[in-house]
């Protein structure tokens, strides 16, 4: 693994001026990656992830920024499906978090960024892409009849153009950026789409 992955920089002027001051809910911030870029950059963040190991790890990470950030990094042990700190949030980031559930609860989890959002709050999500091929996206037992996979014993989901479109509709999203990259983050190239969009007031 490398550092090289710096998806969130150029965002960050954008992520600043949709959060307008308020706090930043990180879905699933594993070893504190992002969760460090956001704090150098001065955001308050509520982060969450279910793994022990990762959060004392991302503690580790943006430790040293403390002095830097005052309103810093708040970590919460919890699986994605509970509870949430309370809202609203300005932006909501959601980095290769949201592939290891069924439709049904991938749709609620989306519904719930939506709610979890202030008025012009934004969503900065990373997913899966089924061009994936290094980490999974064919050669495993199929869960179900889209792309999902039981990999090396855990779900995995992936998504063509067509399930983003679909998971984020344009009549209760606006889509703001909407593209395939390739991440230089792992020993192989890893292959997801990345997202930008606001949900649409009243839908």
């Amino acid at each position: 693994m490398t550092d090289d992955d710096r998806w969130l920089d150029p965002w960050l002027p954008t992520l600043a001026q949709h959060a307008a001051g308020r706090p930043l809910l990180e879905l699933g911030c594993g070893d504190g990656r992002d969760s460090r870029t956001l704090s150098r950059a001065g955001f308050e963040v509520q982060a969450i992830d279910r793994s022990a190991t990762w959060l004392m790890a991302a503690r580790w990470r943006v430790r040293g920024w403390r002095w830097w950030n005052r309103r810093g990094v708040h970590f919460h042990r919890r699986d994605l499906r509970d509870a949430w700190p309370p809202g609203p949030f300005g932006a909501v980031l959601a980095s290769l978090s949201l592939h290891y559930f069924d439709w049904p609860m991938t749709e609620t989890l989306v519904r719930r960024i939506a709610a979890s959002l202030a008025p012009g709050g934004l969503l900065l999500c990373r997913l899966n892409s089924t061009a994936d091929h290094h980490f999974g996206a064919n050669g495993h037992p199929r869960l179900d009849d889209g792309h999902f996979y039981l990999v090396d014993g855990q779900p995995k989901r992936f998504f063509d153009r067509a399930a983003v479109e679909r998971l984020f509709d344009e009549r209760r999203w606006q889509r703001l950026a909407l593209e395939e990259q390739v991440i230089d983050r792992y020993r192989q190239p890893k292959v997801a789409w990345m997202l930008a969009a606001r949900p649409i007031a009243g839908t």
